[in-house]
């Protein structure tokens, strides 16, 4: 871009900083016209100190996230590991079944076989806590419903917080069984692909053994849940590595709602302050729900 000048200078700019250079006047004379003069301006500017700061900072809170939810779902297994090298009486996964499954849904989770090893370890340690499930339902807004998944070794502990958090947050905590009728248990296998074929997989789950299976869109983006029976979760598992997903699949047991509820904006985004308050609980296992939006 040129810029015309009352009087004469040259202008030039480096590395975004303008510096302006001033020459004596000349005489002029009625002979000759006086030519505009021109400075010229070039830029080599980048992002702004600011935006790059935003970007930063939104980098890093979603690592946060991440490394926050890595950090839970190891925790929760080695809960389960301890938990089931306890109930089955041993550590090694080819005598303890149970065992076993939680290994092979740990390793499913991207847990490390470290952190693995060193729960099945820790179990048989005399001084090791002892952790039992249990399951909260409570009423949200605008007809929404929720189940909570709680793995705890203090029972009392993490029914005051469950309480707590719901109640703060202007939930109510609901009767045993007046929530739960409203949901299934499955086996659920998340895949972090849209392209699972459908048929190619009721094929490998009917080979594996499954007897059950329903397919659908998942809640992140680019992604596919499939259900199956409860006790099938590790065939389906199978079935889906069968057909070409290995990497990034995870497995798990979760509460299916039967009778889904549509929410308002505002009364669903209260009912997600409440899930997310509960699921930085270290004792709630999973918060499961009826909101279809």
């Amino acid at each position: 871009m040129k810029l015309f000048l009352p009087s004469a200078a040259a202008c030039l700019l480096f590395s975004g900083t303008a510096t302006t250079a001033f020459s004596p006047a000349t005489p002029r004379s009625a002979a000759s016209p006086t030519k505009p003069q021109t400075c010229s301006r070039t830029s080599s500017a980048g992002p702004s100190p600011l935006f790059m700061g935003r970007a930063a900072a939104v980098r890093a809170a979603t690592k946060s996230k991440t490394d926050a939810k890595k950090a839970k779902t190891n925790a929760l297994y080695g809960k389960k590991i301890i938990m089931a090298v306890k109930n089955g009486g041993s550590a090694d996964t080819n005598a303890n079944r149970q065992l076993a499954e939680v290994v092979k849904a740990a390793k499913a989770n991207s847990v490390p076989v470290d952190n693995i090893n060193r729960a099945i370890k820790r179990a048989t340690e005399t001084d090791a806590s002892s952790f039992s499930e249990s399951t909260f339902e409570a009423y949200g807004f605008g007809g929404a419903s929720m189940v909570i998944n709680v793995l705890s070794d203090n029972a009392n502990r993490a029914t005051a917080d469950v309480k707590a958090c719901v109640n703060k947050r202007g939930g109510k905590i609901a009767e045993q069984g007046s929530v739960l009728f409203m949901y299934d248990r499955r086996g659920k296998v998340e895949v972090p692909s849209p392209d699972v074929d459908e048929e190619e997989l009721l094929m490998a789950a009917i080979d594996a053994g499954c007897d059950d299976m329903e397919m659908t869109e998942g809640d992140e983006e680019g992604t596919t849940i499939v259900y199956s029976e409860p006790t099938d979760a590790s065939k389906m598992l199978d079935a889906v590595k069968a057909v070409g997903f290995e990497d990034g699949v995870k497995m798990s047991l979760a509460w299916v709602t039967k009778a889904p509820v549509e929410c308002t904006d505002e009364d669903f985004e209260k009912n997600m302050e409440i899930i997310d308050a509960l699921e930085e609980l270290d004792d709630v296992d999973s918060v499961e729900h009826n909101m279809s939006n």
